[in-house]
């Protein structure tokens, strides 16, 4: 995974877009992104999520139905998200979302990658919540 660098980069615009389950975020160094929900939540940088050191990180399943709820400022500096499945306590810096932005490709083909080794799919893991009847699991 690449490694965090300091952008200084800061968001001109955030927009939540919950049909499309993106957050769109502009910067003022000229960079855009659209962030998946579920992206956000699998990549949470909370201590649930990344653990308190290396080798503690907490693989992430069952989060594609994952919406976000509320967008919280923290200081001048980040936002706290709040989740669907009651995840709230990470604190997404500017430089933490430029990141996942920069690097989204990269991030999110090593998410399906651990996914895949530890047996589950997007649909599927301890966190899924009950699909409905008839309802498959896209794959």
């Amino acid at each position: 995974m690449a490694e965090m660098k300091k952008s200084g980069a800061v968001p001109t615009s955030l927009t939540v877009r919950k049909q499309s389950r993106v957050l769109e975020l502009a910067f003022d160094s000229g960079e855009s992104y659209s962030l998946p929900f579920e992206l956000l939540r699998v990549y949470s940088p909370s201590a649930e999520v990344r653990g308190h050191g290396t080798g503690q990180e907490v693989l992430q399943t069952g989060k594609r139905e994952v919406l976000l709820t509320a967008v919280e400022p923290v200081g001048n500096y980040a936002v706290q998200l709040h989740f669907s499945d009651s995840h709230n306590t990470g604190i997404y810096t500017w430089d933490y979302l430029y990141w996942l932005g920069a690097n989204q490709a990269q991030l999110w083909e090593d998410y399906l990658k651990r996914l895949e080794a530890a047996g589950f799919t997007r649909e599927t893991g301890r966190d899924a919540p009950m699909l409905s009847e008839g309802r498959g699991c896209g794959h």
